[in-house]
């Protein structure tokens, strides 16, 4: 049985908008020790606060692991959307949202790669009704950035850019292929925004191609 730790909760936020802050904290985290080592001391001490400014925001470390997922989620719909919505054929709205896409990865790689560890991974055991309802909304946000690709690749069939193939199932290795890049992907250093531009190029063509009529 678990026990939540009590601490004092300030009766006013913290000055500034801290819960930005305290997510960047806990995605980093959370990318290096994983779920089960992170402690909420570790995600305060990365931001130089007590636990009192994370539990204003999170009452528990899975809220915050929640929280992690959904801005991770809400990250990529703000990347792949407006390419999705460009006044373009298909094809060349595919590959800006890969590239958008591959390129949010490397900028915000601990959001990234703790998305991709799982959520179920994590909270398997963890299955009170506050945990299931979270559960549920980030489900759901993944699951309309899915539908943009699928959309994006339904028009391409259509439009004849792209191969005849079944969008749904199509767009799982498609995304799989994005999102593999957080396990694999290290800043170099000297890196620059054009190096990381490059590559996340050549990652949509390799997914595009995969797609376009021979």
């Amino acid at each position: 049985m678990r026990h939540k730790e009590q601490v004092d909760v300030p009766d006013q936020p913290p000055a500034g908008d801290r819960r930005i802050e305290i997510l960047d904290a806990a995605a980093r985290a959370f990318m290096r020790q994983g779920f089960a080592a992170t402690s909420l001391d570790r995600v305060s001490d990365e931001i130089g606060s007590t636990k009192g400014a994370i539990y204003y925001y999170y009452r528990s470390k899975s809220d915050l692991f929640f929280g992690v997922h959904r801005r991770g989620m809400e990250l990529t719909e703000a990347a792949i959307r407006p390419p999705f919505e460009k006044h373009a054929g298909a094809r060349d709205r595919l590959h800006a949202m890969a590239f958008a896409h591959t390129l949010l990865v490397m900028d915000q790689l601990p959001y990234l790669r703790v998305i991709a560890q799982g959520l179920e991974l994590h909270l398997l055991e963890r299955t009170n009704e506050s945990e299931r309802a979270n559960l549920a909304e980030v489900a759901a946000l993944r699951e309309a950035n899915e539908n943009l690709y699928i959309r994006a690749i339904k028009e391409g069939v259509s439009s004849g850019e792209l191969r005849p193939v079944d969008a749904k199932l199509i767009a799982k290795p498609v995304l799989g292929a994005l999102n593999w890049t957080s396990r694999w992907y290290q800043p170099r250093p000297g890196e620059t925004a054009a190096a990381r531009k490059r590559l996340a190029t050549s990652i949509a063509d390799f997914v595009v191609a995969g797609l376009v009529k021979s």
